[in-house]
């Protein structure tokens, strides 16, 4: 039996991919993460399935729940917010499953930076304004980031960069970045993204912080800084120029 690791997506359940609801459908163990799915996602899950919340549980406990659903014959879904590939611990979890014999595999999702992003009509890369996405995190209240990962580095490009699991540390890094981006340079929060109770807030570095504090938010939540942001007067990619239509 397998344990599938499925991209969830922001939250909401018409934004699974057709082989994440397949997958939720035939699975007869569900474990996911409930401060970050709506429930209508778990409607997806066949009845008589057995739904595991996992925000309160332990990494340990959770793969004793998916190796015990393996060795009784069953297939797991093991949902992840947004997409597998950042900030899932999928990889603690699956260095587990492999020490213990168990199978899995992973199902990529929507990441809640992209569902911002479409939230508010932004494409993050725009020709000559910014070409790279930065995708990192606050230091505190988590693991150390590695030597060379220093968020004033990030900055000094002025690439787009997208901040997970920082939004309580808001102030600080406004502050920080504004050094380098400038306190005007736009900021977009999203929270609870695709949900029915989301919350965008639009600002610059110089005031998003108030926002936040004045909205309340301590999760689930992503920050986007940068002048992709609100670029206007910016010139036209190459890609779709006509010089070049020839090669699409």
């Amino acid at each position: 039996m397998t344990v599938h690791f499925i991209g969830a997506g922001p939250g909401a359940a018409d934004l699974l991919t057709l082989r994440a609801v397949r997958l939720l459908s035939e699975a007869p163990v569900c474990l996911y993460a409930g401060t970050y799915l709506d429930v209508e996602v778990l409607s997806h899950c066949p009845g008589g399935a057995e739904l595991i919340d996992t925000q309160r549980l332990d990494l340990d406990t959770i793969t004793d729940h998916l190796v015990t659903a393996h060795e009784a014959g069953k297939d797991v879904a093991r949902l992840c917010s947004g997409d597998p590939s950042i900030y899932s611990a999928i990889a603690e979890q699956t260095r587990r499953l492999d020490r213990a014999g168990v199978p899995w595999d992973v199902t990529p999702g929507v990441p809640a930076y992209a569902a911002t992003a479409a939230a508010i009509g932004r494409e993050l890369t725009v020709p000559e304004v910014a070409q790279t996405v930065v995708l990192t995190r606050a230091q505190r209240d988590s693991t150390s980031l590695p030597p060379g990962e220093d968020l004033a580095a990030f900055a000094a490009t002025r690439a787009t960069l997208v901040l997970h699991l920082a939004i309580r540390h808001t102030r600080r890094l406004a502050s920080e970045l504004a050094e380098h981006y400038g306190a005007n340079c736009p900021v977009v929060v999203g929270c609870q993204v695709t949900h029915p109770d989301e919350i965008i807030l639009r600002g610059t570095l110089a005031d998003i912080a108030d926002q936040v504090e004045e909205a309340g938010l301590r999760q689930a939540a992503v920050i986007i800084v940068g002048w992709a942001l609100e670029a206007e007067d910016f010139v036209e990619s190459h890609l779709y120029g006509t010089r070049v239509r020839g090669l699409h």
